[in-house]
């Protein structure tokens, strides 16, 4: 009895190849469907129309082509049943035992701006995923293939030992339904999306029954440490390119993360140093080499180890201050020819380009929590400006304002309990992550100090309010003459007051910035 071979692809890359090989070495016989079955006609391999394997036309525009029992019971006939095998002769039903599809390109069709609803809808595929779903729950007999990067090991398996196979089809198998989950999902979220109905669920982005499907892109050595297993999923390196260095790890794709989304929040030359996601100095000035020395003077400690930012393109200057200081991660718009010559020397140090729309306000934030998941839009405001509310006697001055806006940014990007210290448009001291916020508040104090930065005519700025005058009272005996913070303590008038005593300006955002 001859093997019959079935092949439908949308992706037709290395199929000519790998249908030769299937005729010519392993004496297939070759089905098909539109595209597919002209391309291989073309290329002067014989090949059989599915319908005339069939004996069913094609109709409803191609909708139903290989939705037929003579397709379906030739893959999930089991060849070990003889009760299978005497109706599969008893209707004339030839047993496939391979299968190649890949599916209408759905996720491309409605990445696309502006895509037309009817268009989304015709490229979701039906006749695809069936077919290989069933040769998928066959795959002890079928051998199910969805990705051309598995030809060469299906080629290799079919001369190799049986084992072989049979280990190679279970494994092909598991690929067909995490892709078919995939592609299912991706639907899912795509009509979510186009919900007109009054269901506030979906409406808000946040619909019922939560899927996500995700390809995987790397292995990772470890993850935050050496005991822990890591990969990476998803699209990050799309969005990156890495001119050189180590593979990234999972604590450099963590920070990148948190790097991208601050310097996000700049349009001035910037700089920004990070260590654990969290930004130890940042600085904006009129050119970048400026934004390093005023960022890096924040804390000439910290950033051992660190990842360094910044938004436009890294060059020779910048370079030749950087390249002494051990740096795990240097991310930028661009490099100067000149940036990646010195910058090359150090061979570990990762260079990697951002690239341009991220589309990071789109994204929402995913965290794990015993039992499930919890899912949130990214913090994407700063808050209305305009509805700032001074809430002291004492108006902030100019200077002021400025230092308290470029505070404010950059706070939101520092664990809580976070306090930020700055003059100007540089950041003084910073204060991250301690369980009360007087106590971010005075190692904030202790790092300007061993910076030898003077903190006489700062500003403070509190991603979330000051529970009690204690906090705002160390900041002012540092040298603050401003502060900023979202307001809405049960004891307000009581900070408010302090602020007065202490001759400062104090501005309520409404709006606070918790990261935990």
């Amino acid at each position: 009895m001859a093997k019959l071979a079935l092949l439908s692809v949308s992706d037709k890359r290395g199929l000519v190849e790998f249908a030769t090989a299937l005729v010519r070495e392993h004496a297939y016989t070759l089905l098909s469907t539109g595209g597919t079955a002209k391309l291989l006609a073309a290329a002067g391999l014989p090949v059989t129309e599915v319908s005339a394997h069939t004996g069913f036309p094609e109709i409803m525009e191609g909708r139903v082509k290989t939705l037929h029992p003579k397709i379906h019971g030739g893959l999930l006939c089991r060849r070990n049943k003889p009760d299978h095998l005497a109706q599969a002769k008893q209707h004339g039903i030839d047993l496939i035992d391979l299968v190649v599809v890949n599916l209408y390109p759905f996720e491309q069709t409605v990445a696309r701006p502006h895509v037309e609803f009817e268009e989304a809808i015709e490229n979701i595929d039906i006749g695809g995923p069936s077919m290989l779903r069933s040769a998928a729950k066959n795959h002890e007999s079928v051998t199910v293939v969805c990705d051309p990067a598995d030809y060469a090991a299906v080629l290799a398996a079919f001369s190799a030992e049986p084992t072989t196979l049979g280990d190679l089809r279970r494994r092909l198998a598991l690929k067909v339904f995490q892709r078919t989950a995939g592609y299912d999902a991706a639907i899912a979220r795509f009509l979510a999306a186009q919900q007109v109905e009054p269901d506030l669920e979906a409406l808000s982005g946040f619909p019922a029954t939560f899927s996500l499907s995700l390809p995987k892109a790397q292995s990772l050595r470890y993850g935050e440490n050496p005991h822990q297993k890591a990969a990476l999923y998803g699209t990050f390196r799309e969005h990156f390119q890495q001119l050189q260095g180590k593979d990234l790890s999972y604590n450099n794709i963590l920070d990148i993360t948190a790097a991208t989304y601050l310097i996000g929040e700049f349009e001035r030359p910037t700089v920004a140093i990070l260590k654990h996601t969290n930004p130890c100095g940042v600085a904006s000035a009129d050119n970048l080499l400026t934004a390093w020395e005023r960022a890096y003077a924040t804390d000439r400690q910290a950033p051992f180890g660190g990842i360094i930012v910044v938004n436009q393109t890294l060059g020779l200057e910048v370079a030749e201050e950087i390249k002494d200081i051990f740096t795990e991660v240097i991310i930028a718009p661009r490099f100067s020819d000149e940036a990646r010559a010195i910058l090359a020397k150090k061979k570990n140090l990762r260079l990697m380009i951002a690239q341009e729309g991220l589309g990071a306000d789109a994204l929402q934030e995913i965290r794990s929590v015993v039992g499930g998941l919890l899912v949130q839009d990214r913090d994407r405001t700063l808050g209305n400006i305009r509805e700032f509310k001074v809430v002291t006697k004492r108006q902030p001055t100019a200077a002021e304002w400025e230092a308290m806006l470029f505070g404010w940014k950059v706070g939101k990007h520092v664990k809580s309990n976070s306090i930020v210290y700055c003059r100007g448009e540089q950041t003084l001291g910073v204060g991250a992550g301690q369980m009360a916020r007087v106590d971010s508040s005075r190692i904030a104090v202790w790092k300007a100090g061993e910076a030898k930065l003077d903190l006489r005519g700062s500003i403070v700025a509190s991603e979330a309010l000051f529970p009690f005058a204690d906090g705002l009272l160390a900041a002012a005996d540092a040298g603050a003459t401003a502060a900023i913070q979202p307001g809405g303590a049960l004891r307000d008038e009581e900070v408010i007051k302090a602020a007065d005593e202490r001759g400062m300006a104090m501005v309520f955002t409404g709006s606070r910035h918790f990261r935990h």
